[in-house]
């Protein structure tokens, strides 16, 4: 069985704020910050919807259904 829109979704967005954080950690360059600007009310609400999608996507692993 396939993953639904909203594992998708969650999936996407976590690797995105992956890839951001690597990044980070790699080259010292915060690829959402020089999008939408250092800590941009848009900035803020991409971090906190990528945050959302980690605690969604660990809630969903330890409550799998099969």
């Amino acid at each position: 069985m396939g993953m639904s829109v909203l594992e998708w979704i969650t999936f996407t967005l976590v690797v995105v704020g992956g890839l951001n954080w690597g990044l980070i950690g790699f080259f010292n360059f915060d690829l959402v910050a020089t999008i939408f600007g250092e800590m941009s009310m848009v900035s803020r609400v991409v971090y906190a919807v990528v945050g959302l999608a980690a605690v969604y996507g660990i809630f969903a692993i330890i409550f799998k259904r099969e």
